[in-house]
């Protein structure tokens, strides 16, 4: 199973959800700021950002809960912004889970229906199926305190799902859950999804969650949307400083582009003492400022002098960090600056460094991206 199908843009088309020049303003303050975004339908499509970023605001204004100060919201073709909750398309899961403890599994699970005057027949065995997708069978007469975490996540999923709502939104829906049981009911999220084909937007500020789960993401920040693509895009090439550094770890360094042409460029960075060679032009002013972010997972380290002329630094390593599947390395250049590598621990008879060693970094032409804002 593929859990993040790479696609930068969202199908030709009509979208499915479409946020257009939303603005949300709580007295002076702008708590989303014209944001325009277009999601297909059958996409998971993560708001990825910090505290306070505006991404649960935006999703409240999503479900109704919220309503625009400026802009407009449709959903499968039909305007919704000044819609009541309960008249959209749409269901949303709470980071709570919100389950009723006085009820049971199949009564939280039913409980929409009951309210939209479903039969009960036919309701009984629209919950009946929903516990079976969910892995739930026979945790019907259960109470909520009887449920593990993880069966409380797939609870409230299932009430959220068995309405058969057309989008739904789910706000931070595995930050209660510990890593492992997180990791494992990612897979069951997509699965479920899959089987579905419902829409899914995801609140979350978790970065690997994003990654994991998502056909695209949006980062946000300040109320604004700062980039949308797929989960490759996002990490590898971030169209700004913040986008670099807020997903995952990297190596920034400041510098000055003292050669650009089409194929090639170099920048002078005084944090590394060096010039930074890199495969391809970036089409800025001579002598402009810009910003060299690198992975600390495309940097080689070893004892000896690469032989390449270029994209090399010499220094002594000042921290390990033994992670199981890898090892993190901080190396100590002689002005000051560590740069951070990673090492796949791929064979348990790879070169051992020690604390204190000489090391040289070194990294391919293709592996910095350089971003100007």
């Amino acid at each position: 199973m593929n859990l993040n199908q790479d696609g930068a843009t969202a199908p030709a088309g009509i979208p499915y959800v479409r946020i257009d020049r939303v603005t949300k303003r709580f007295g002076t303050f702008d708590a989303v700021r014209q944001v325009s975004l277009d999601i297909a339908k059958g996409e998971i499509f993560c708001l990825l950002g910090g505290s306070g970023c505006g991404k649960t605001t935006l999703l409240r204004m999503l479900a109704g809960f919220e309503e625009p100060t400026e802009g407009s919201i449709f959903i499968d073709g039909v305007d919704v912004t000044r819609v009541p909750p309960y008249e959209r398309p749409v269901n949303m899961m709470f980071q709570s889970y919100a389950l009723f403890p006085h009820m049971t599994v199949a009564q939280n699970v039913a409980f929409g229906l009951r309210q939209d005057g479903i039969n009960k027949s036919v309701a009984d065995e629209r919950v009946r199926e929903m516990l079976a997708m969910v892995q739930l069978e026979g945790y019907g007469p259960r109470k909520p305190h009887q449920l593990s975490g993880g069966q409380r996540q797939r609870v409230a999923l299932a009430r959220a799902l068995v309405k058969r709502p057309k989008l739904l939104l789910l706000d931070e829906p595995l930050g209660a859950l510990d890593k492992k049981l997180r990791e494992r009911t990612q897979f069951e999220l997509v699965n479920l999804q899959e089987q579905l084909g419902v829409t899914f937007v995801i609140v979350t500020h978790d970065q690997e969650e994003a990654m994991t789960l998502a056909t695209r993401i949006g980062v946000m920040r300040s109320g604004e949307i700062l980039q949308v693509g797929s989960p490759t895009d996002i990490y590898e090439f971030p169209n700004s400083r913040y986008v670099a550094d807020f997903i995952g770890s990297v190596n920034l360094f400041d510098g000055k582009l003292v050669v650009d042409e089409p194929d090639h460029c170099r920048i002078h960075c005084e944090g590394l003492g060096a010039e930074v060679y890199v495969a391809h032009g970036v089409s800025s002013a001579p002598d402009a400022t810009v910003t060299v972010a690198l992975r600390p997972e495309k940097i080689r380290l070893g004892r000896e002098q690469p032989s390449q002329p270029e994209n090399v630094v010499r220094g002594i390593i000042a921290g390990i960090a033994y992670l199981g599947d890898s090892t993190r390395f901080l190396v100590q250049l002689s002005n000051g600056t560590q740069l951070q590598v990673t090492r796949s621990n791929i064979d348990r008879h790879d070169e051992h460094l020690e604390y204190d060693e000489v090391v040289w970094a070194s990294w391919e032409a293709n592996s910095p991206v350089v971003v100007s804002r």
